[in-house]
């Protein structure tokens, strides 16, 4: 089957909430799947700083080793609303990435 994708590696930010907020995502993609990812935290607020940190150090475990196209990423570490801000950068960074 071939790729959907073109391999290699990737950033976007993502944003979410109605402040609104944003992340960075860096991810590696190879063969569709993504072999590497970081999340680089915006937030100044210490409460929401806290929530992106959880999260960013959470991620990687759910993500890495799986097909991008399966990855759609909920309330993860305490974390409701930074999800939605690395599914958005995850959605550019496809767009990007497309063939």
């Amino acid at each position: 089957m071939e790729s959907r994708y073109q391999d290699g590696a990737y950033s976007a930010d993502g944003w979410y909430g109605s402040l609104p907020s944003s992340i960075g995502v860096e991810l590696t993609l190879e063969d569709d799947v993504i072999t590497d990812v970081g999340v680089t935290t915006h937030a100044t607020d210490p409460t929401s700083l806290d929530y992106q940190q959880r999260f960013a150090d959470a991620v990687p475990e759910v993500v890495i080793g799986r097909p991008i196209d399966e990855v759609r990423v909920s309330e993860l570490a305490g974390s409701s609303g930074t999800p939605d801000g690395f599914n958005d950068a995850l959605d550019r960074i496809k767009n990007e990435a497309s063939r």
